[in-house]
């Protein structure tokens, strides 16, 4: 049986969060220390937004190390692990050789973790190998780097389906509609859009001038 699809907005700014949450079809919200920097939120306020947003209707938030070794890692893992109940928080992890370390480490403890940063075909098939909830290519910044990022996530796509790994690609950097229409076309198991792409997915202008009919109809 298929895994459910997972949706999620990849943002730490609240205010534009809160404009779309709480949703059904939204699973949680993705960070990174760029969107953070950006948000102005600090490593000591970052537990804060997350509970927040958990309170919003979000069912898992990911947060990601800020240490480049894998000690570090795994003491930054565990600082942001321990407000939270077990499955809400997924860590993020940078996919260097030292993160696929750190990150083998928490996923033997149970800690869902997504490798982040994937750029190559053999980072998906290792995070896969090891066990993580994700991996997370970009689509936006293969694209820039000249590759053809929709065929390369289609190959990480076709070497997870084939190892029976539950792993799920989240891809990322997504700008525009037929992107991320592209990307389930591809079977991917999960995405992560910023918030002004979430209105254009759910707001369609032809549904809503219809309902404006409807309920014109339905009040006289």
């Amino acid at each position: 049986m298929p895994q459910p699809f997972h949706l999620y907005l990849d943002s730490a700014d609240l205010g534009a969060l809160r404009t779309c949450l709480p949703h059904p079809v939204v699973h949680g919200v993705t960070t990174n220390p760029t969107l953070l920097k950006r948000a102005g939120v600090t490593w000591e306020a970052l537990p804060g937004l997350l509970d927040t947003l958990l309170r919003l209707g979000a069912q898992q938030v990911q947060a990601q190390v800020r240490s480049p070794d894998v000690d570090g890692m795994l003491a930054d893992a565990d600082t942001l692990l321990r407000p939270f109940d077990p499955g809400q928080l997924v860590v993020k992890i940078p996919a260097t050789r030292a993160g696929l370390t750190a990150g083998a480490t928490l996923t033997a403890r149970g800690v869902p973790v997504t490798y982040t940063a994937v750029y190559a075909l053999e980072q998906a098939h290792f995070a896969a190998e090891l066990g993580a909830a994700y991996a997370a290519p970009y689509l936006g910044r293969l694209n820039d780097s000249g590759v053809d990022g929709l065929a390369l996530i289609g190959r990480m796509q076709a070497l997870v389906t084939a190892s029976g790994s539950p792993m799920r690609l989240l891809v990322a950097s997504i700008r525009s509609r037929q992107a991320y229409l592209d990307l389930l076309a591809l079977g991917v198991g999960a995405i992560t859009i910023p918030p002004a792409l979430f209105a254009e997915l759910v707001d369609h202008e032809a549904t809503i001038a219809a309902e404006r009919g409807f309920l014109a109809d339905a009040a006289e």
